[in-house]
Parts: structure tokens; C-alpha cells; sequence
């Protein structure tokens, strides 16, 4: 027992002093900030998606920080992302302390919520890769962090999503094909307030030239019992799609289709559809155009209010070095008066106009 107690030892001291000798050792840190300025033409708010829930408003947007550290020639790595405003604070919306006995659904714990990510991993081969912590989920085309999406303000499908996930995945790789899949806390939870967990998964495939990718992705779980779930509900499943086709060095198109299928505890399944489509158009390495056209069709009202949206999103993209300015108008209607006139009276349809300025080091 001594023995094995022994050479357990010397394996561990072995292994830490190679670790701190390791010239493989890596670390990156970037950041961004955004902020923007918006205004809806009935002077109202008339918003329903995430990060831009203002009116004739200058806005900070997120300041954020990330490092990524890797060693062991990249066998193991860890990553803090940091964000800190209101984009991160609705990305992380169940994490905080602002309300604590009131009866909301934050966790009590104020520093998570600047946590977007922090996660760690290890990959024993080039194939194969094992992470834990939070991250940001696979579902969906857009990203929480400005610089990474060309519209600036955001689809109904990723505000409708989830947003991340805590717990365990693995990636497996093999040449253009790629599968994952994981164990997590219920959809955008840090700390579990439920012990329901989530199943997450993604079957990922591309050509031999890369002009064309694709991702199928899940994210659900099912067989839940009353009251143990935030969204009280028996199942909720989401498959997602999204294609990435580049036609020339100046034009691509993203495409983003998914399904949420809701069942409640007493009662049949509901769904919801959303489709998207992105036209992204370079005339120059400084300036680029994005029509994002968003279709959202929910018969039954098992989500929506209404049983139909349908978005328009026309955003000029100015690079000026690390900085992009971004003029944006969106167009909506509804089937139903879900928007607001400047009389308070119902519409079916509204419009807005942003300026956003996002900065990347």
C-alpha cells in the first residue's frame, strides 16, 4: 500500500514539475467593447429580442475580456471569458443578487453573472477533446459577443434559445465530420436550481474545399415531473440547423432553421418554427452589408404571443482598423398587435434604426 501510495507521489510531483518546465505553455488575452444608440419611429421601446432593449437611448453595450491558456503542446487548455454591462448581465439573466427575497429567479451570487465562460480541457489526441465548465451553447447562428455577428441587434431564435450551458461535453473529430455531446444543468443555469439535466449534441460536416458547412444541433430534455423545471414544462426539445455556403471571396449566406417543441405536463406537445436567412455581401475588406430576413411561425401560440413574426435586418458593417461602426434599420410585423404606436394603441408592425460602434483588441 506504502508502495503504491509512493510511486502515486512521485507521479503527481513528476508531473507538476514537467508542467512547470513545459515551454509549449500559451496564453492569449482579447477583449471588445460595443455600445450603441437606438430609436424605434412610434417612439416606443417595441422590442422582443436580446441586448437592445432601449429607446432614443446611448447604450453601453459589454466590455468584455478573455484569456485562453494552453499546455502540454495543447492537450490541456483553460478559458476565462469575462463580460461586464447589460449584454452580459441578460446573458447570464439568472445569475445575480440584486433581487434576493423578492421572489426572482436569480441564484444569489452577483459574480457569476460577469462570467460568460470559464471552462477547462483536455484532449488526448487531435481527435478527441473532453471539456467542463460554461460555455457558450452550440444552438444557433448568432454569438453573445458583438464582434462576432455582422447584424447588431439580435434574431428572435437566439433570444428564444438558450444561451449556454454548465456541465460536461466531448468532441470527437474525424477529418470534415465532427459529433458532440454532452451532460449539463438545466438550459442557461451556473448553479442548478433543479436537479433536471440536459442532453446536448451536434453532428457537424463540411465539404473537402470548406465553402459549404453545416451543424445539426440538440439541445433538450424530457420526462421532467411538476415544479422540479424553471419552465414547468414535461419535455422541451430544440433541433437546430445551420448552413454556412461561401459563394466568392465578397458574398456568403447563412441560413439557421429550428424547432422547439414544448410539452406541457398535462396536455399535447406545441412547437414553434424559425427560420433565417443572412446574405452577407463585402464590396471591400472596409465595408460590408448583412440582410438578415427572420421568420417565425408559432400556430398554436404555444410560445409566442402571436402567431407569426416577420423581421428584416439591413446592417452596413465600417471597419476602421479594430473598429466597426455599424448603422442598422429593422422593419417587424406580426399577425397580431404585438407592437406599440407613439399613441400607446396597437400595431401590427413597427420599425428602428441603431449606431452601433464595436471595438476588438
Amino acid at each position: 500500500m506504502l508502495r503504491k501510495l509512493f510511486l502515486a507521489a512521485t507521479a503527481a510531483v513528476s508531473f507538476f514539475v514537467s508542467f512547470a518546465q513545459d515551454s509549449t505553455k500559451t496564453l492569449t488575452v482579447s477583449g471588445s467593447i460595443d455600445g450603441y444608440y437606438r430609436y424605434n419611429f412610434a417612439n416606443q421601446t417595441n422590442n422582443f429580442t436580446s441586448f437592445t432593449n432601449s429607446q432614443s437611448s446611448f447604450e453601453l453595450g459589454m466590455a468584455s475580456l478573455r484569456a485562453d491558456a494552453t499546455a502540454l503542446s495543447g492537450k490541456v487548455g483553460a478559458t476565462v471569458d469575462l463580460g461586464f454591462g447589460r449584454r452580459a448581465e441578460e446573458f447570464s439573466y439568472n445569475d445575480g443578487s440584486d433581487n434576493v427575497g423578492t421572489g426572482s429567479d436569480k441564484n444569489g451570487f452577483l459574480s457569476l453573472s460577469a462570467i460568460k465562460q470559464a471552462y477547462v480541457t483536455y484532449a488526448p489526441s487531435a481527435k478527441v477533446k473532453f471539456t467542463a465548465g460554461k460555455f457558450a451553447t452550440h444552438v444557433g447562428y448568432e454569438l453573445v459577443d458583438a464582434p462576432l455577428n455582422r447584424n447588431y441587434s439580435m434574431s428572435y431564435m437566439f433570444t428564444n434559445g438558450p444561451f449556454f450551458h454548465t456541465g460536461v461535453k466531448t468532441d470527437i473529430t474525424a477529418g470534415p465530420i465532427g459529433f458532440m455531446i454532452g451532460l449539463t444543468n438545466y438550459t442557461d443555469q451556473t448553479t442548478a436550481t433543479t436537479s433536471v439535466k440536459n442532453l446536448i449534441a451536434q453532428v457537424s460536416g463540411a465539404t473537402k474545399n470548406g465553402k459549404l458547412k453545416a451543424y445539426l444541433n440538440y439541445s433538450g430534455f424530457a420526462g421532467s415531473d411538476e415544479g422540479v423545471n424553471p419552465s414547468g414544462l414535461k419535455s422541451l426539445n430544440q433541433i437546430d440547423l445551420v448552413v454556412l455556403g461561401t459563394i466568392s471571396s465578397k458574398f456568403n449566406i447563412g441560413y439557421n432553421g429550428t424547432v422547439q417543441s414544448r410539452k406541457p405536463i398535462a396536455g399535447s406537445t406545441g412547437s414553434w418554427i424559425g427560420n433565417a436567412l443572412y446574405l452577407n455581401f463585402d464590396p471591400t475588406a472596409k465595408l460590408g452589408i448583412t440582410l438578415r430576413s427572420e421568420y417565425i411561425s408559432d400556430d398554436k401560440t404555444v410560445y409566442f404571443p402571436t402567431k407569426s413574426i416577420f423581421a428584416n435586418t439591413l446592417s452596413v458593417n465600417c471597419k476602421i482598423g479594430p473598429l466597426t461602426i455599424i448603422p442598422e434599420v429593422r422593419f417587424e410585423s406580426a399577425q397580431s398587435t404585438i407592437f406599440l404606436k407613439d399613441d400607446g394603441s396597437g400595431t401590427k408592425s413597427t420599425a428602428s434604426a441603431l449606431v452601433a460602434a464595436v471595438y476588438k483588441f
